[in-house]
């Protein structure tokens, strides 16, 4: 019995098609069936992707020609229709040989004179053939994923190639006849061992993109920025220890990647106006300069984690079309106020730094939380400091000459942000102006302000965001109850005593800020705005506190409590202990 069963067991074995094996000449030709010939035909795309061929079949080379083999197809395709006929058969103009075990390629292919695609990534080769250069009429060409240490001088002949990728091989060293490929627009050389580019890459002059990340390169030659056409370079994961003085003659770059090198300092950046994102992490850059900052107008994402740099210039508020700052992992210990006044910036990263301005808390609470700490500052609102010896740079929200911004100034950042200007009021004009803009966030801080203006109530209905810090107000109008989605209140730095009920109307309320007022106590509005998180009332003249269900016991939802630097005596109706040991998890530490 065991004995059958082992016999069995053999015979099964035997009938086993093993999944992973190598394929031998005869299967190799037994892929490109008749059916496929007669696609290929027809459409002069031939597609033997992933066939796990170890080499190429012969017919491939020779699709058109009739011999033996083909008469069968032939006259199938006589019998066919008109569109089917022999006389409308295409030239193969595409080749895709990708993912198979393919070592070498046939002198053989340059018959295929009409292909303009050639598709051999993902293979074992190492080497291409001279007759490759026959192939005059190619534009996109693909050996990526390969074990080419070079290139045959054939190569070079291919004057009409646009698309090039040699990712993913073992070149050491880019061959200078690269620059007689003139009509390239993109390159990639990725993932080689590439120690340096031959200084001709410069008469490159259509290329749009060049991927060059993951070599060995320590410099760039300086004729790489007459590529006045580039629009994307990848220098990431090399040896650089600069780069060019002169990038600001890379006109048209959108994206620069330069992340994970040596670079201690950036270059002059002057004329990349276009320059729309700049990843530079993983260096060893220690300042960021204040001309860096004035160039790049249309930058929008700037990534600086991971160098050394200790701290901002206040001309990055002038990065005017900035979404996404990452400074995490540097030494800065300060951020200046002016980042506030980027409209469109929606990620900032400071993990990792020193910073001791700004409460480890309000950090980890996200970008909208530290740029609503730093609006509270005294300071850059409205101007930037130049370096010693230049004029003053004015907020880029402002019109030269102009006291308030306009329309179109507004509706960029969705803000009316008019500080520092003295003002005793604003023109109602200016209020029906933000309507028009759809504005939701107003700030009017650091003015002389003895009421809130009255032209405020056109964006009841929109206003989320409202600050009226450091002016001269007494109390808080009626109107304010027609603010119906209002979650963010700065009455910070006036003369206030009190704050009226109208204020505990305010439902949709979550931050509420009466820092350095003349408060006694928290006033009994306070208690009503049940969805209240964060309250801030120091430096004021508070005595007293009710904890009481009915006070603060009510508002369920209050994660910070800032009550320092006031006159706490007495605390009302609870016990002492109980009372700190509730008041001890809300204030910070």
């Amino acid at each position: 019995m065991k004995a059958r069963q082992i016999v069995r067991s053999r015979i099964r074995e035997q009938e086993l098609n093993p999944v992973f094996h190598f394929q031998d000449k005869q299967e190799d030709n037994q892929i490109l069936t008749r059916a496929r010939i007669k696609q290929a035909l027809k459409s002069g795309v031939l597609n033997l992707s992933s066939k796990g061929l170890a080499t190429v079949p012969e017919k491939v080379w020779n699709l058109s020609d009739s011999d033996e083999n083909e008469k069968e197809v032939r006259y199938d395709l006589d019998r066919s229709s008109e569109a089917e006929s022999w006389w409308n058969q295409k030239s193969l103009t595409t080749l895709d040989l990708s993912s198979n075990t393919l070592t070498t390629i046939s002198e053989n292919i340059q018959n295929l004179a009409d292909l303009t695609v050639l598709n051999l990534q993902d293979n074992a080769l190492t080497s291409l053939p001279n007759g490759i250069g026959a192939l005059t009429k190619l534009t996109k060409l693909s050996v990526s994923r390969n074990k080419l240490t070079e290139l045959p001088e054939s190569f070079f002949q291919l004057k009409e190639l646009q698309h090039l990728n040699l990712s993913h091989n073992e070149f050491p060293e880019m061959n200078p006849n690269i620059s007689d490929l003139i009509m390239l627009e993109t390159l990639d050389v990725s993932f080689n061992s590439i120690t340096a580019l031959p200084g001709g890459v410069g008469f490159l002059v259509r290329m749009q993109q060049l991927t060059l990340n993951n070599n060995h390169l320590t410099e760039l030659p300086n004729d790489i920025v007459n590529l006045r056409k580039l629009q994307k370079l990848d220098l990431a994961k090399n040896d650089l220890k600069k780069l060019p003085p002169v990038m600001g003659e890379l006109r048209r770059l959108e994206c620069l990647y330069v992340q994970h090198n040596d670079i201690d300092e950036l270059p002059d950046f002057t004329g990349c106006e276009a320059l729309k994102e700049l990843h530079i992490s993983n260096n060893f850059i220690k300042t960021l300069p204040g001309d860096f900052c004035e160039n790049l107008p249309q930058l929008k994402v700037l990534d600086l984690r991971d160098n050394k740099i200790e701290r901002l210039p206040d001309e990055i508020a002038l990065l005017a079309s900035l979404t996404r700052l990452d400074l995490s992992n540097n030494t800065i210990s300060s951020l200046p106020s002016c980042l506030s006044t980027l409209a469109h910036l929606v990620s900032l990263q400071v993990e990792g730094n020193p910073i001791r301005s700004i409460r480890r808390d309000i950090i980890q609470c996200g970008t909208q939380r530290i740029l609503k700490t730093l609006r509270e500052r005294d300071g850059t609102k409205g101007k930037v400091e130049g370096k010693p010896g230049t004029t003053m740079v004015k907020n880029t929200l402002f019109s030269e000459g102009s006291t308030f911004p306009d329309v179109y100034q507004m509706r960029k950042g969705r803000a009316l942000i008019v500080c520092s200007k003295g003002l005793i009021d604003i023109p109602e004009a200016v209020f029906l102006d933000a309507l028009e803009a759809s504005v939701y966030n107003v700030d009017i801080s650091k003015n002389k302000l003895t009421s809130v203006p009255a032209g405020i109530t056109h964006l009841s209905s929109l206003l989320t965001e409202l600050n009226v810090s450091f002016n001269l107000l007494q109390t808080v109008p009626a109107f304010f109850s027609q603010f119906e989605k209002i979650s963010y209140l700065n009455l910070s730095n006036n003369q206030m005593t009190d704050l009226p009920e109208v204020v505990g109307l305010l439902v949709t309320l979550r931050e509420l800020n009466v820092v350095s007022n003349q408060l006694k106590r928290i006033p009994d509005c306070v208690y009503e705005l049940r969805g209240l998180e964060i309250f801030l009332a120091h430096g004021n003249q508070i005595e007293e506190i009710d904890a009481s269900e009915n006070g603060l016991g009510a508002l369920k939802r209050l994660a910070t409590l800032d009550l320092a630097n006031n006159n706490i005596k007495h605390i009302l109706e609870k016990g002492t202990e109980s009372i700190m040991s509730y008041l001890r998890d809300r204030i910070p530490q």
